[in-house]
């Protein structure tokens, strides 16, 4: 069998990548920037110039945007772990589970908007922002999705440790914009328990803070006639931290693709831009105006009933905030599945059931939204979990509740950890301090591709 090559007049799509791969480089000093001191101090001669509409939601669809349907390509059968599928759309970037844990904000000088995940959307209006995207309707498709969380360019001080040094001559540009994506690790987290606390996995979890013991879940344990292996000499022990450790690089991993996704996006349209270090705790959440709580450090750290009363006597007990949700006119954007926007973990364990095997569930009811033609074949049959692995969840997520007053116990709900600001390069800078192969003809040509006069 032969194949026909491309036709000479047309570029092949994978050579098109690779050139953009290869031209990808952070490039912060955009039009309208000053580089105040040191060996490379420069002015820009130009204005400065904001990101139009339309860059900034083709931008925004790269990150994050609604692409089609996850194919679940999975075994729907008892022990075959296909049910862990926990969402039915997918997007620009790969999802665990197709939960879709990343949330994109974007910052430009008039106001701040969060960009709706599917979970935010009816799901009969899947659909129809598929069918956008397909016929490339990237504003539409923006206009549709964003909500405005704030007004005016907020953001949190340059000043340590807020920001690292390096980047404070070049953030927060007032005709950049910026695209901070936010991770949410609770339901990633609850929906990996629910797979490894069943009958077929088995596993145990100790805590390494209270000197090993089961983390609530001794009754569970097979040398008590539970389910878990809680044999030391098998492969099924693991501990909170390492198992936390792996929630969180897993959701890691998606916000670092959709911070990779914004860069060859960056390069593709011939702009300037760069990632950089956002991850105080609260600092992006207070200044974006999500609703925050307040732990102890004492509790945060887990000490013991001595540690904590030390630590009261010495005022050194200090309040942690940490963002807990985000809200709009009263309507949740944001919502970790946790307390406060859960009675208990209980409540959150047993939404997060539902959400998969209720009537109107992925695998039930709502499996029709999905990419199956036959998706009666899927719901008719596909396992839900046992009612032993709901419990042992339960136990487990209370234990850490209860013990370290949040969920989960090393890392916050909700975090950032990267951000990128997107701007307009300016030509001459790079010509004055680099060899010319600083900048590919995407960017030299960005201003006549991309702002026409009218």
């Amino acid at each position: 069998m032969s194949y026909s090559s491309q036709p000479d007049n047309q570029t092949p799509p994978a050579r098109t990548l690779l050139e953009i791969l290869k031209g990808r480089r952070s490039r912060r000093f955009g039009r309208g920037m000053k580089m105040a001191s040191g060996p490379m101090a420069y002015e820009s001669h130009h204005a400065g110039l904001a990101l139009t509409e339309k860059e900034e939601a083709m931008l925004a669809y790269a990150a994050c945007g609604i692409s089609g349907h996850a194919l679940g390509d999975l075994i729907f059968d008892h022990g075959e772990g296909g049910t862990i599928l926990a969402g039915l759309v997918g997007r620009t970037i790969p999802s665990g589970d197709a939960i879709q844990t990343c949330s994109l904000i974007v910052i430009n000088r008039e106001c701040a908007y969060y960009i709706k995940r599917p979970q935010n959307y009816p799901l009969e209006e899947i659909p129809e922002l598929i069918a956008l995207a397909e016929h490339e309707e990237y504003v539409e498709l923006y206009r549709r999705g964003r909500v405005k969380i704030a007004d005016g360019a907020s953001r949190p001080p340059l000043k340590p440790f807020f920001n690292i040094n390096c980047n404070r001559w070049s953030l927060y540009d007032p005709f950049a914009t910026y695209f901070l994506p936010v991770a949410d690790y609770t339901l990633m987290y609850l929906n990996a328990l629910l797979e490894i606390f069943n009958e077929y996995n088995g596993i145990y979890v100790l805590d390494e803070r209270a000197y090993f013991r089961p983390a609530g879940l001794k009754k569970f344990a097979q040398s008590r006639g539970g389910h878990l292996v809680d044999d030391p000499r098998s492969e099924h022990i693991i501990t909170i931290q390492r198992l936390e450790t792996l929630v969180t690089e897993f959701v890691t991993a998606e916000l670092g693709m959709m911070i990779q996704n914004l860069a060859l996006m960056t390069q593709a349209m011939g702009l300037g831009g760069f990632p950089h270090w956002a991850a105080h705790y609260y600092g992006w959440f207070e200044a974006l105006g999500f609703r925050t709580m307040d732990v102890t450090a004492s509790r945060f750290l887990g000490m013991s009933w001595l540690g904590r009363s030390l630590a009261k006597v010495l005022k050194r007990d200090f309040l942690i905030p940490y963002a807990v949700g985000l809200e709009a006119d009263g309507q949740p954007l944001l919502k970790p599945m946790c307390p406060p926007n859960y009675a208990s973990m209980k409540d959150a364990v047993r939404a997060t059931v539902e959400m998969k095997w209720g009537r109107q569930g992925i695998f039930r009811g709502g499996a029709p939204a999905g990419a199956w033609s036959e998706p009666e074949k899927i719901s008719d049959v596909a396992p839900a979990a046992s009612e032993v692995a709901i419990e042992a969840t339960i136990a487990y997520c209370t234990y850490l509740h209860q013990r370290y007053g949040r969920f989960p116990a090393y890392q916050m709900p909700l975090r950032t950890l990267l951000g990128f600001q997107a701007n307009h390069v300016d030509v001459e800078f790079y010509d004055r301090f680099y060899h010319p192969q600083a900048l590919t003809a995407l960017q030299r040509n960005h201003i006549k591709n991309w702002h026409v006069p009218e």
